[in-house]
């Protein structure tokens, strides 16, 4: 398999891990008692000024969610153009890509669950074989 396709699956990974995390965070709604909606309803009802801007902890909550999908699409057109360049390109950006997904992946683990640590660790092998393959 060529350093091109192996870049090409890395980015429909990260694109469907936007798409996921994206549909996830808009469309959940909470599921585990009385308890997790009183914190969701408190996160959305103090607002509070930070920086200049009023602002709930539900704002950074939901904010955040929606960047971190957002970057994931990011990742998945990179990973698209990338495979079209050279070696050289792919190794640097693979293995900065590489970094990140792991980074990320050692973060889910610590403070989430183990669902995005799965195409974390698929995009990192995907990226880490088109390393080998561009070295050929």
């Amino acid at each position: 398999m060529s350093s091109a396709t192996l870049l090409k699956i890395a980015a429909v990974l990260a694109l469907l891990q936007g798409i996921a995390h994206a549909t996830l965070i808009v469309f959940a709604s909470p599921k585990h008692g009385a308890e997790e909606v009183a914190v969701i309803d408190t996160m959305k009802s103090r607002r509070f000024n930070f920086l200049g801007a009023q602002r709930s902890y539900w704002d950074f909550y939901f904010g955040y969610a929606l960047i971190a999908a957002i970057i994931c699409v990011v990742e998945a057109a990179l990973f698209w153009q990338v495979a079209g360049l050279g070696p050289g390109v792919i190794r640097t950006v693979a293995s900065v890509f590489i970094a990140f997904n792991l980074i990320h992946a050692v973060l889910a683990w610590r403070y989430f669950f183990i669902t995005p640590i799965i195409p974390d660790l698929l995009i990192s092998g995907c990226l880490l074989a088109a390393i080998l393959r561009a070295a050929a």
